[in-house]
C-alpha cells in the first residue's frame, strides 16, 4: 500500500490546525473525518475534511447535502448570519460517473440560503486544481507542496500523531482560558449577603422600608444629601428571602464562572464596578428605593460578553449561546414584570462589559483597547453622576 492519500489527508489537517490556526471541533472514531473551525477566516470559517474512497456521484451529492445540514446547525450555534463550509475530500480516484457539476458552484440548500458548502476534491490527476482552490481560500496557501508517489505507514502515523497532539494542546490552551483562577470572592460575597440579610431580619425585616434605608439601600434623597456610599451598599442588601435566594443562586453559578475566567482580583473589580454603575443608573433613571446584587450579577453577564468579544470562537463553542439566551430572558422579564429595577440591571450589564474591557482577560493584553474602555468607563460614570445630581431623567420627564 502506498498510503499516499492518507498522508495528504493528515498533511491537510496539519496545514489547517497548525498553520492556519483552526480548532478541532469533532473527529470521527476512525479518524477519517475532521470538523475544524476558525471564524477569523471569512471564506472558510468551518472546514470538513474527509478521507473516503469516492465511487458514485450520487454518494457525493448526498454527502454534500448532509454537510450543509450539519453546517446549518453550526451556523445557528455560532449565531452567524451566513456560514461558508468547505468540505475537502481526499480520495485516490474521483467518482466514476459525471460529478463535475457538483463542483462548479457552492451548494446551497433550498430550505435555507444562509449556509453554503464548497466541495474540494483531492484526487489523482486533479490535485493541482484542488491546491489552486486552497490557495484562493488561504493567503498562506499550499502551492509549494510536493507529494511522493508512496509513503510508509510510519510516516502517516507520525504526521497523524503530530496533528492530534497539536489539537490537544490547543484544547488545553482553551481550557486554561476558561479556568484561569479558583473562586474565592464569589463565596465571600455570598456569605456577606446572607449575613447582611439575617442582620436586616433581626433589625426590623428585609422588606421594611425604614430598615432598608437605615442599612444603606439606594434612596435618592439621601444620596443627594451626600451619602455617596449608597451607590455600593445596595449590592449586599436584599428585599425578602426570594430575592436573596434568586440572587445567591445566580451569583453562585455566574460568579464562579467569571472568577474562573478572569481571576480573583479582576472579578472583584468587575463585580464592584458593575454593582456601582447599576446603582448609579438606578439613581439616574428611577426615584424608587432599590437594593440587591442584581446589577453586579448582570455585570457578570457583561464580563462574559466581553470575553466573547475577544474570544468569539471559544465563546460560541462553549457558553456563548446559553449566556445570550439567559440575558435576553432576564431583560424581557425585567421589562414585563412590575417592580424590577431594569435600569440597574442594564447599568450593571454595561458596567461589567466595560470593567472587563479595562482589566482584560488574563494572559492577554491589548493596551490601546484597555485604555479606550477605561476612558469610556470614566466618561459614562461622570455623565451619569452629573445627570443624577442635576435632576435625573425621571425628574426631567
Amino acid at each position: 500500500m502506498s498510503f499516499r492519500e492518507d498522508y495528504i489527508f493528515w498533511r491537510l489537517a496539519y496545514f489547517l490546525l497548525m498553520e492556519q490556526d483552526y480548532r478541532l471541533m469533532a473527529i470521527s472514531d476512525d479518524r477519517r473525518e475532521l470538523w475544524l473551525e476558525n471564524t477569523a477566516i471569512k471564506r472558510a470559517p468551518v472546514v470538513r475534511l474527509l478521507r473516503h474512497e469516492l465511487d458514485w456521484s450520487n454518494w457525493l451529492q448526498r454527502d454534500i447535502q448532509l454537510t450543509a445540514a450539519n453546517g446549518e446547525k453550526i451556523r445557528k450555534r455560532f449565531m452567524r448570519r451566513r456560514l461558508n463550509v468547505v468540505s475537502m475530500y481526499v480520495s485516490k480516484y474521483p467518482p466514476v460517473d459525471d460529478y463535475e457539476h457538483l463542483l462548479k458552484a457552492p451548494y446551497t440548500p433550498l430550505e435555507t440560503s444562509q449556509t453554503n458548502v464548497t466541495p474540494i476534491l483531492f484526487t489523482q490527476g486533479h490535485e493541482e486544481e484542488a491546491f489552486d482552490q486552497l490557495n484562493t481560500l488561504f493567503q498562506n496557501g499550499a502551492r509549494h507542496w510536493h507529494f511522493r508517489d508512496a509513503y510508509e505507514e510510519s510516516e502517516v502515523q507520525s504526521l497523524e500523531q503530530l496533528v492530534l497532539t497539536g489539537a490537544v494542546q490547543k484544547e488545553e490552551k482553551d481550557r486554561n482560558l476558561l479556568e484561569y483562577g479558583n473562586p474565592f470572592f464569589t463565596y465571600l460575597f455570598i456569605a456577606v449577603q446572607v449575613a447582611v440579610f439575617l442582620l436586616l431580619e433581626i433589625n426590623g425585616g428585609s422588606t421594611n422600608t425604614d430598615t432598608l434605608i437605615r442599612f444603606g439601600a439606594k434612596f435618592n434623597p439621601l444620596i443627594l444629601d451626600g451619602e455617596w456610599w449608597r451607590f455600593f451598599t445596595p449590592i449586599f442588601l436584599h428585599i425578602g428571602v426570594l430575592h436573596l435566594l434568586m440572587n445567591t443562586m445566580a451569583l453562585y453559578y455566574l460568579g464562579t464562572m467569571v472568577e474562573k475566567i478572569f481571576g480573583r482580583w479582576r472579578f472583584l473589580w468587575i463585580y464592584l464596578f458593575s454593582g456601582f454603575l447599576g446603582s448609579v443608573a438606578s439613581f439616574v433613571f428611577t426615584p424608587n428605593l432599590s437594593a440587591g446584587a442584581s446589577g453586579a450579577i448582570f455585570g457578570c453577564f457583561g464580563a462574559l460578553l466581553f470575553f466573547g468579544f475577544v474570544n468569539r470562537s471559544l465563546f460560541f463553542r462553549t457558553i456563548g449561546m446559553n449566556v445570550i439566551v439567559v440575558i435576553i430572558i432576564n431583560l424581557i422579564f425585567g421589562f414585563t414584570v412590575p417592580g424590577i429595577d431594569n435600569s440597574g440591571h442594564i447599568g450593571g450589564l454595561i458596567g461589567g462589559f466595560l470593567a472587563a474591557g479595562v482589566s482584560y482577560v488574563p494572559s492577554q493584553r491589548n493596551w490601546s483597547l484597555q485604555a479606550t474602555f477605561f476612558l469610556l468607563s470614566f466618561l459614562l460614570t461622570v455623565f451619569l453622576l452629573w445627570t443624577g445630581y442635576h435632576g435625573g431623567f425621571f425628574r426631567i420627564a
